[in-house]
């Protein structure tokens, strides 16, 4: 049976030999999903994709190593424009918009230097596509609260799954 990090693997593969020779070997993949999880399960292909090139900008990937820095940015580039195909093959420009949204505003706490970014991902990943995150998006970027996403995030997908989520999350970005 291909699994979703077969899936990733075999067309970045495809894609470029540079981000073939970038792949880690299989044992040394800790394949865990991170922020999949906590939403609809015909999403998690896309999220999980989209979150392997964040993971190559901002932490510890789990499927590539990637040589330089420059590589790095490419093939995290490449994982956000093709899990972004993913989900748009669902038709759902909302849920689109929503990873646009998260890419930019991840970026931004990144480049700020403040906490906030699993708030943002375990909010999108439970209500992608459903309209309900921009205010709760807006408190992050305008105040750097992450409190309204989190809280979104918890009374959608519940405590439990979120600490799970986010304690994942701190394992790949510090």
């Amino acid at each position: 049976m291909t699994t979703i990090w077969d899936t990733i693997a075999d067309e970045a593969s495809i894609e470029s030999p540079l981000w073939e020779q970038a792949l880690l070997p299989a044992e040394e993949r800790p394949l865990e999903p991170v922020f999949s999880a906590l939403g609809e399960e015909r999403f998690a292909l896309g999220l999980e994709t989209i979150y392997e090139g964040y993971l190559l900008h901002y932490g510890r990937p789990r499927l590539f190593s990637a040589t330089d820095n420059d590589n790095a940015l490419l093939l995290g580039d490449y994982l956000y424009a093709h899990g972004l195909v993913r989900i748009a093959s669902f038709h759902e420009v909302g849920a689109v918009s929503d990873l646009a949204e998260l890419i930019s505003l991840c970026a931004q706490v990144r480049s700020g230097r403040f906490d906030g970014d699993g708030a943002a991902w375990a909010a999108s990943a439970v209500l992608l596509g459903r309209g309900r995150l921009e205010t709760a998006r807006d408190a992050l970027r305008l105040a750097g609260d992450a409190g309204p996403l989190l809280a979104l995030a918890r009374e959608t997908a519940g405590d439990e799954a979120v600490d799970r989520a986010l304690a994942a999350h701190r394992l790949r970005v510090g």
